[in-house]
């Protein structure tokens, strides 16, 4: 044993360092401030430091996230690609330590002696515990594992990242469902109105006090916005199903609460600064740990061209009677050898070439992911000023033609004017309406894309555990 103790000693003093680059993060340039928002934002201060449930106000939304979390189908092949990460680690993580394994053996042969004493037949058993291990001198089997912990680090960042995306299409659809549902209420409240006139013509058509043309106007004003019902009712259907399936659970009703033109909106969104980007977003954190584990591999590749030393041993024994196995014959072994390339054909080389440009590529995937991170954000924030303009001025638009319809009706009552003019106001103030409302999930829909592109929350503590246990304690590695 104190023999076997020098060599590994002298290997673990060699393996001090490991052959080729060690990660550094590159160098992106980081706007001081979004473009186009006003004055500089305070540092650290975001909607993206709020956890969902503060960030969504509606009762009924936050269930459904809730639920979500818990059984959306998204969220649980996430997690199982993390355990598969976590597993392949583990399996990389293997190679620092020994390999010992056991073995036995029995086998009936026949031994030859003098010719004049003949021969005998024989049966010899035999049993050995053995062992491997590789002397990590030029830092493979660390660079492969510096690379399987970033690739488990990059599926646990995609976790993140896919529950911040399920998050954000749980609200986002929830939002249409419940536009859907004001625009439903928008269209029976205007075939009402229509219906009510069109019955009140067709009386007066019969007792000869109105024209056929007022009546088919009015007619004909109904069934246009009458149609609209049930293709709205189909949306719906659509909806609530596509919120089904993000929820893990099969097609029904949804349960409702605020009107998306009641949410409660932050009247201003303070974006933080844009470096913070990079420490929150999780798509940014995984593209990262994909160049570090990129980065690694080129020094895997570094380390093929050097030779590999290991050890091996075995202890046993050999007997023709099992149970005298360990008392007599006993067999053991140590020995070291090294094995390295001669000539490969240019073999090593293409590979190293190969994870070289690997490297490039999740470097510019990088740098990209970074970039598009910036132009999102600065995307959705001066969407969400040009909005709230547009809705100031749709309510405008609707609170006046609703006061031209009554006027139309007051007009139309005292006989100054034909019912042709109350029609066409009521015609303008209906697809105003549904203006108003498509911009109100606009809005709705912005908010939630801003505490996404800022990658909300994401490092709260309201995502689901791991499926499996954590693993253990990475070894060291210089």
């Amino acid at each position: 044993m104190k023999r076997l103790l020098v060599p590994c000693l002298l290997g673990a003093l060699l393996a001090g360092c490991a052959v080729g680059p060690n990660y550094k993060q590159p160098t992106v340039a980081v706007p001081e401030q979004f473009r186009e928002v006003q004055g500089p934002p305070a540092p650290g201060e975001s909607l993206a430091d709020l956890p969902w449930w503060e960030t969504f106000g509606d009762p009924a939304l936050k269930s459904l996230i809730d639920e979500a979390l818990r059984n959306g189908y998204d969220i649980r092949i996430a997690a199982f690609r993390v355990d598969e990460a976590r597993a392949r680690a583990g399996i990389a993580r293997s190679e620092f330590f020994p390999q010992i394994g056991y073995g036995g053996d029995w086998s009936r042969r026949l031994i030859s002696t003098e010719v004049a004493q003949g021969a005998t037949t024989r049966n010899l058993y035999s049993a050995n515990v053995n062992f491997g291990w590789e002397l990590d001198l030029w830092g493979r089997i660390r660079r492969l594992n510096e690379s399987a912990k970033a690739q488990y680090l990059a599926t646990e960042e995609a976790r993140r990242g896919v529950v911040l995306s399920l998050v954000s299409e749980v609200a986002t659809t929830y939002f249409t469902l419940r536009a859907y549902d004001e625009l439903l209420a928008v269209a029976k409240e205007t075939v009402a109105s229509f219906e009510e006139q069109y019955r009140l013509f067709d009386l007066k058509l019969q007792g000869g006090a109105a024209s056929s043309i007022q009546t088919s106007y009015a007619g004909a004003a109904l069934g246009q916005v009458a149609a609209q019902v049930p293709d709205i009712e189909r949306q719906i259907e659509a909806t609530e199903n596509r919120l089904s399936l993000l929820l893990g659970r099969n097609p029904g009703p949804i349960p409702r609460g605020q009107a998306v033109s009641a949410q409660a909106l932050a009247p201003k969104v303070p974006a933080g600064l844009p470096s913070d980007l990079l420490k929150r977003r999780p798509d940014i954190l995984q593209a990262e740990q994909q160049l570090v584990a990129a980065n690694a591999d080129v020094g895997v590749a570094v380390a093929n061209f050097f030779p590999s030393i290991s050890l091996t041993g075995l202890f046993g024994g050999i007997s023709p009677d099992v149970s005298s196995l360990f008392a007599a014959g006993k067999t053991w072994s140590i020995a070291a050898g090294l094995v390295g390339p001669l000539f490969q054909g240019g073999r090593l080389r293409s590979e190293y070439e190969v994870a070289v440009a690997r490297w490039e590529q999740a470097k510019a995937q990088y740098e990209q992911t970074v970039t598009g991170a910036f132009a999102e954000t600065t995307t959705v924030l001066y969407a969400r000023e040009k909005i709230d303009a547009s809705i100031v001025q749709l309510k405008r638009t609707v609170d006046e033609y609703q006061q031209m319809v009554r006027l139309a009706n007051v007009r139309y009552d005292a006989g100054v004017s034909d019912y042709f003019e109350v029609l066409y106001s009521m015609q303008l103030l209906y697809p105003a309406q549904i203006r108003l409302v498509n911009a109100q999930l606009d809005l709705a829909v912005d908010y939630v894309n801003i505490y996404k592109a800022l990658g909300g929350g994401w490092n709260q503590q309201e995502f689901p555990p791991p499926a499996s246990p954590a693993p253990a304690p990475w070894p060291k590695a210089n």
